[in-house]
């Protein structure tokens, strides 16, 4: 299971920098190396870490060696992959008898991490943040894919693996969202897809609002809410990015709630911020505004701060919430409860298969009588394709959003004919 540090408390300098300012970050002047090569490639944004031009991942480096274990000698970490250029064991000899590590070719996946984290601080252009406008009403969005939702959107072509790494780390948050609740969905209904009956209730509501020209009649609505609890990253993602999302609904207005202790990062004090029980909102334009609460879900709902609810206005998004891993059990056991009181339709993400079966496990036993599965476990086809490393475990390695599942409190309770 990956470790749940990652995404729920800082661990290292890692957690402490800005998700967005780093592709803004450039090599020391003053050191030698050359990350201005304008196309990249694997060889010309190779380094090993030690040596980077880059004083951050240097420091990254120096930190897994004071913290992090061999797995072949359980003592610090001393000597670096010369084939990925990370620090990955105590020596080289444990270096060549750990055959796990050569026979799974662990090197390759890490030197992906290292070449594409020296790719978003070479200072090249990034064409590939050049986002659309309003989409064209005579071109419909293809969200099969990556590919042909970049096609079909007007993006700019991506030509490289590194440019699908940005992008799609940026863009995977707004797109897992879009991609699940547009009328042009990728996944389709079970037998051949993974949303249930009821999963297809929920959508079906939620595109009611989603789509007003459709309507049979007109009603006074609000602007429809997504919260995103356990927010952490994906509360740092600009205006603009999330502005993807909502130009693929024109005409509906998005309120877009980022929960939880870490939801709030102040960029000029280069620290996570406690509002103390007040929020946070950046108006990005008329139809999108980003709210931010630095509270736990449970408490802002039984403060009845969002009520009432509306399964036609409400969504909830959880990325890598980690309901069921020893370390976030606790941290979850008062919010879900109040997630299946809402109704509302819950969507979550997690990193990998183990990640998701953890988590999914643990609701369906924890709250089986009270929940309702919406979509099935799945491959989510908006994660992300850039590489991440955890720092306090260097043999470990991620992607972002990779599978997904959802689920919704019951609606109603069964009443069996021998208890009427």
């Amino acid at each position: 299971m990956l470790s749940r540090h990652i995404q729920q408390a800082p661990a290292g300098l890692a957690s402490k920098r800005s998700f967005f300012g780093f592709f803004k970050a450039k090599p020391d002047a003053n050191d030698k190396g050359d990350l201005t090569v304008p196309v990249p490639t694997e060889e010309n944004r190779f380094y090993p870490w030690d040596l980077s031009p880059c004083a951050d991942l240097r420091t990254r480096a120096a930190s897994i060696r004071a913290r992090a274990k061999c797995p072949v000698t359980s003592k610090p970490i001393n000597y670096a992959c010369p084939y990925s250029g990370i620090p990955t064991h105590h020596s080289r000899e444990a270096w060549e008898k750990d055959t796990a590590y050569h026979a799974t070719k662990k090197y390759e996946t890490l030197r992906k991490v290292n070449v594409f984290e020296h790719d978003i601080r070479s200072g090249r252009e990034f064409p590939e943040f050049d986002f659309p406008n309003e989409q064209d009403p005579d071109r419909r969005v293809n969200f099969i894919n990556w590919d042909m939702f970049f096609y079909t959107r007007g993006f700019f072509s991506m030509d490289t693996e590194f440019q699908r790494a940005t992008s799609t780390k940026m863009l995977s948050y707004p797109l897992t969202i879009g991609s699940v609740l547009n009328q042009y969905t990728p996944y389709a209904l079970e037998p051949k897809g993974p949303v249930t009956l009821e999963g297809l209730k929920s959508l079906a509501a939620l595109r009611y609002t989603l789509y007003p020209a459709k309507r049979q009649s007109t009603w006074k609505e609000r602007p429809m809410r997504i919260f995103i609890l356990g927010a952490r990253a994906e509360s740092q993602l600009p205006g603009p990015v999330w502005k993807q999302l909502t130009m693929l609904h024109p005409g509906v207005e998005f309120e877009i709630h980022f929960i939880g202790p870490e939801a709030y990062f102040d960029r000029a004090k280069n620290q996570y911020l406690y509002l103390n029980n007040s929020k946070t909102v950046e108006r990005v334009d008329s139809t999108l505004s980003l709210q931010f609460h630095t509270e736990f879900f449970h408490v802002l709902h039984e403060a009845t701060d969002f009520f009432p609810y509306d399964p036609y206005l409400d969504v909830f998004f959880c990325f890598h919430p980690g309901f069921g891993s020893p370390e976030c059990k606790e941290m979850w056991a008062k919010s879900i409860p109040a997630l299946l009181e809402s109704k509302c339709a819950v969507f979550v993400s997690s990193y990998n298969d183990e990640d998701l079966a953890t988590d999914y496990q643990h609701l369906t036993s924890t709250y089986e009588k009270d929940m309702d599965i919406l979509f099935k476990p799945t491959e989510n086809l908006y994660g992300a394709t850039k590489w991440e490393l955890n720092d306090m475990n260097p043999h470990e390695t991620f992607q972002f959003n990779q599978q997904i599942f959802g689920f919704r409190g019951k609606r109603y309770h069964t009443v069996h004919k021998g208890d009427a």
